[in-house]
Formats: structure tokens, C-alpha cells, sequence
């Protein structure tokens, strides 16, 4: 059954009335939709390559070839409909969610046992980290690291530890153009990492699932890493036209030695759970079915060693080096800026958005 003209103009309305932003994304899937739907296939001149956005909504629209006007209809109504109930039900992740946030979007965040709690709360987007997130990751780390607990500990909500950088922030462009995005994004990362380095508590990570660019890199930076079996550790940097980033151009080659360290930086390697453990990335790995029970169990007991002794045993550990890692973030973030910039990263993040703008 077809969608009416009606209810293409319904579907319309109820974007307008969404309350929660469905994401760059799914927003790319509705103008290219919506765009076929009521001029037909793009015939459009395609936008130069620093033409970030309009590029991207080029490459969405151009995606649906000769898609007829009254299927894109049909389609874009279909999405409005199941972007509604994809919403309702996300809200719906955790009960109470909100409170034990106070005031976070992005994450949950809870102190108990005297562990602090910091959970990636984007299970539908694969806890990727958009800007929003990034910013409250490091209100969360500079609270934790003034709180009452001894411990603190980032994990994902849902089958994702985390999918990494969202790749629609580069769809977000101020109007000084790519240039100042690039040198906004480049300040961003460098104070994420920073927070990072300087964070004073024994800093774990609880790794419920797979791992993906800058949530892989800055597990170099934890004092301890567990890993459910089902987790993996992937850093397609090249493939995006990107370069390492989380220190982890230090910190790989020391933990893994140069080779291994290279097969997954510039070759992409995807590491199981296993080889990251073998590798020395990953301190334990426990069984998915016991992953939570296991790896609490062993958090709760040491949350009970006396807090102010773990706090300057990592100070003394971390200290002869905190001007080294600050060193090679800025040099990361400067490398990182420049290649933001090149035709290689702006054609593979666009190529990446077109992908998942196609239905």
C-alpha cells in the first residue's frame, strides 16, 4: 500500500514535532527522501569536496537513483514512523536513566561502593561519541575525580562499548568554514585526552562489547582494562584518511612493541578480545555470560583498598611521564587538524556518510 499525499504532508509535520534530534544521520536519509520524493533523481551539480554538507546531502539524494517519486513517499513515511518509535522505546533504555545522570544526556553516571560509574548511554547509535558526549565525558571525569569514591570505571550500555567518534560531527560546520571546524575539533580532542592523562584515580574500563577508534586509543591511558570475549578493538584510521590519536602513538608501541602496534594503527587490525589481553591492551578477559558478575565482583574489592594509597601509587607511576603524553596529545591533535583538512579524510568520511545514508 502506497503513502498518500496526506500522509507525506502528516510525516512532515511529525519531523517537525520530534522532541529529540534523530541524528545527522537518519536527517541525511529524510532530505534525500524527501528531496526525491518531490523533485525526483538529483540532478543537482555536485557540491566541491570542501563543500562538507551540502556534499553529503548531494551524496544522499544522488544514492537513490531513479528511486520513483511515490516509493521515496512511501519510504519517507515509513522512516518518520519508525523514527517516532525508535525514539519512544531509546527513551525507555533504563528506567530512571535521567536521575542517576543528573543532568547528562550522553551517559550514566552513579556512585556506589565506592566506585564511580561513567556509562556511554547511546545504545541505539552504538554509544558513539558526538560532541555532546565529549563534553560531558569530561564533566564526568573532573566530578569523579573530586567525589567521595576510590575508583573509577567507564563502561557502555548495550552491545557496544563504544563505536567510536561519530562520524556526523564533521557534518556540523561553523560558518568559518571546514578550517575552523577543524581547528575547534582538534582544541575539543585535546582537552578529552588531557582529561585523561591528568585524572587522578585508578581509572578502569569495563569493555562490554566492541571498541572502535578513540575508545580503543584511550584505553592506553587506564590503569586497568577488562574485556568481555565478545569485545573486539578496531582502529580504521587509515581507512578514513585519519592518523592515531589518545596518545596511543605512544603509548601502542610501548604496550605492544612496534610491529603489533603498527598492524593496528596504520593497518587497521581488528584485535579479539583474546589477542588484545595477549597483546598486553587488555589486563583480563571473562566470559560474556559472566562478564558483569566477574569483573564487579573484582572492582568492589578493590574499591575497598585504602583510596589515598592508590591515588599516589598511580601519581608516582604516572608523574615521570605526564609531560611526555601531554607532548605527544598536542602533537596527535596538531597531525590530526592537518588531515581533517586533506581531500583523503574529507572523501572517506563523506563516502562513509553516503554509505549509511542509503536504504
Amino acid at each position: 500500500m502506497r503513502a498518500s499525499q496526506k500522509d507525506f504532508e502528516n510525516a512532515m509535520n511529525q519531523v517537525k514535532l520530534l522532541k529529540k534530534d534523530p541524528g545527522n544521520e537518519v536527517k541525511l536519509k529524510l532530505y534525500a527522501l524527501f528531496k526525491q520524493a518531490t523533485e525526483g533523481p538529483c540532478n543537482m551539480p555536485k557540491p566541491g569536496v570542501f563543500d562538507f554538507v551540502n556534499k553529503a546531502k548531494w551524496d544522499a539524494w544522488n544514492a537513490l537513483g531513479s528511486l520513483p517519486k511515490e516509493t521515496a513517499r512511501h519510504n519517507y513515511v515509513d522512516l518518520v514512523s519508525s523514527l517516532s518509535s525508535s525514539l519512544e522505546s531509546s527513551s525507555q533504555v533504563e528506567p530512571g536513566a535521567d536521575k542517576k545522570s543528573t543532568g547528562y544526556e550522553t551517559l550514566m553516571m552513579t556512585l556506589e561502593d565506592g566506585i564511580t560509574k561513567i556509562v556511554f548511554n547511546r545504545p541505539t547509535k552504538k554509544n558513539a561519541i558526538n560532541t555532546k558526549m565529549y563534553d560531558e565525558i569530561m564533566r564526568a571525569l573532573k566530578a569523579a575525580s573530586k567525589d567521595d569514591s576510590s575508583l573509577t570505571v567507564l563502561t557502555g550500555n548495550g552491545d557496544y562499548y563504544s563505536s567510536g567518534n561519530d562520524l556526523t560531527n564533521f557534518t556540523d560546520i561553523p560558518p568559518g568554514g571546514v578550517e575552523e571546524k577543524a581547528k575547534n575539533s582538534a582544541i575539543l580532542l585535546r582537552e578529552f585526552v588531557d582529561c585523561f592523562i591528568d585524572f587522578p584515580k585508578p581509572l578502569i574500563a569495563a569493555v562490554n562489547g566492541p571498541a572502535v577508534g578513540i575508545s580503543v586509543t584511550l584505553l592506553g591511558l587506564f590503569d586497568a582494562v577488562f574485556a568481555s570475549d565478545r569485545a573486539t578493538f578496531h582502529t580504521p584510521f587509515s581507512h578514513l584518511g585519519q592518523t592515531p590519536e589518545g596518545c596511543s602513538s605512544y603509548t601502542f608501541p610501548k604496550i605492544m612493541g612496534p610491529a603489533k602496534a603498527t598492524e593496528m594503527l596504520v593497518f587497521g587490525k581488528k584485535l579479539t578480545a583474546r589477542e588484545a589481553c595477549t597483546n598486553g591492551l587488555v589486563t583480563e578477559v571473562f566470559p560474556d555470560s559472566t562478564f558483569q558478575k566477574e569483573v564487579w565482583t573484582r572492582l568492589k574489592a578493590f574499591a575497598k583498598l585504602p583510596p589515598n594509597a592508590m591515588r599516589i601509587s598511580k601519581e608516582v607511576m604516572r608523574n615521570s611521564e605526564k609531560e611526555k603524553l601531554h607532548a605527544v596529545n598536542a602533537e596527535e591533535c596538531s597531525v590530526l587538524q592537518g588531515r581533517w583538512l586533506s581531500d583523503e579524510c574529507l572523501n572517506a568520511v563523506s563516502n562513509f556518510l553516503s554509505r549509511k545514508a542509503r536504504l
